[in-house]
């Protein structure tokens, strides 16, 4: 076994607020076990949290998050020249472009310790062939540069292994969330507290959202389904928690927002750093989503007692048993979606035994502490040959 007290360690995203949000724990938990921890991304503003938690931020000038050909072919030899320069004994990379970009540069640069998350292989079963054969074959060129690949969706490893990628590189990995941070929270005062800051009545079913604001999260089916309950349950609102992003080619302009709110029961929050208590001003929780890796945001919905309404693809599955812990609705079904909110929000008996278990499922499956465990127990066999004290300037 490697010892990792001392090693340098490269976590690389496309922008800071994966490094925060998404890594935020497991890059202390890895600088708690002695490593020097540093993120590269673009820079933006979550780089200020992230060095508050003494982790080194280094930034890059060619990192986009949209399609852009011209700054894509700059991105390798830069991260080529930063990893000689860093020296790191683990490069740990996560996708889709990071992962690609970041796997070929490692291994130019002689990086000896390559670890790469797939959150989701960039395509799926139901996209075209063209698409899927594009992404596999890149995928397969970087996961030869790769000595682990952690998979966070047991639907992946079947695919990584029709495209022939070594048995004994993917390590599935699965997913969780600070199971103590996201909790139930359902007192009178926690649900008032939520329902004030939320800016909802207390008459009012919340059936609420968590995430970025792209249409790839399923937005323009939910704000269908939402012009529909006006009519079928008036009672209910729709919240959405989450921050633009602007970046994304596919995010939803500042019309888009105003004319969903102009619905009438369409709530915008913006960004929030309290959804963990937030979670209890909703009674449902929903993500119409058209792609997803491994859904945090319903993790953690399920992990606060709340039953989740999802569309029925990879990643979603993994969260939601359909009938058990909540519902599962075929993608792009406006009819179907909106058949399953009304009937949750008609029967609060329903929403509170599949809220419980989706607490149980929660427990068993979705602990972060396991994640962070199968990772460094990955790190640990890597075989990083030098010193850790050896490094480049």
């Amino acid at each position: 076994m490697t010892e990792l007290v001392g090693r340098r360690l490269v976590h690389l995203t496309a922008a800071d607020i994966s490094l925060v949000l998404l890594l935020g724990p497991q890059l202390r938990a890895f600088a708690d076990e002695g490593m020097e921890v540093i993120g590269v991304s673009a820079p933006g503003p979550f780089v200020a949290e992230l060095e508050s938690w003494g982790i080194r931020h280094v930034a890059l000038r060619h990192s986009t998050r949209s399609v852009d050909p011209g700054q894509d072919l700059l991105a390798v030899p830069e991260l080529v020249r930063l990893f000689r320069r860093l020296a790191p004994d683990i490069v740990h990379t996560h996708n889709p472009k990071p992962g690609l970009f970041g796997r070929i540069a490692a291994r130019a640069a002689g990086v000896p310790g390559i670890v790469n998350t797939v959150h989701g292989l960039y395509a799926a079963p139901e996209d075209p062939l063209v698409r899927r054969a594009a992404v596999y074959t890149l995928e397969r060129l970087a996961a030869s540069c790769s000595r682990f690949e952690l998979v966070q969706n047991p639907e992946d490893l079947a695919v990584l292994a029709r495209l022939r990628v070594p048995a004994d590189h993917p390590v599935l990995l699965g997913n969780g969330i600070d199971l103590q941070r996201f909790r139930p929270r359902r007192t009178e005062g926690e649900i008032a507290r939520a329902r004030r800051s939320l800016g909802v009545g207390p008459s009012s079913v919340v059936v609420g959202t968590v995430g970025r604001l792209v249409w790839q999260k399923g937005f323009c089916e939910l704000f269908a389904a939402a012009a529909r309950l006006r009519d079928l349950a008036p009672e209910v609102v729709v919240v959405v928690v989450g921050p633009e992003d602007a970046g994304k080619a596919d995010a939803l302009g500042p019309s888009d927002v105003a004319e969903a709110a102009a619905l009438g029961n369409v709530v915008f929050t913006g960004h929030r750093e309290d959804v963990e208590d937030l979670y209890a001003g909703f009674d449902v929780f929903v993500l119409p989503s058209y792609r997803e890796g491994f859904p945090r945001s319903a993790m953690e919905a399920a992990a606060s007692g709340l039953p989740v309404v999802a569309t029925d693809i990879r990643g979603c599955r993994e969260v939601v048993e359909d009938g058990v812990n909540g519902l599962l609705v075929p993608l792009h079904d406006v009819d179907a979606l909106t058949t399953a909110l009304s009937g949750l929000v008609a029967d609060p008996a329903l929403r509170g035994t599949m809220g419980a278990r989706s607490r149980a499922r929660a427990e068993a499956e979705f602990d972060d502490r396991r994640v962070i465990e199968t990772t460094l127990a990955a790190y640990r066999r890597l075989p990083l040959d030098r010193p850790a004290t050896d490094r480049g300037r």
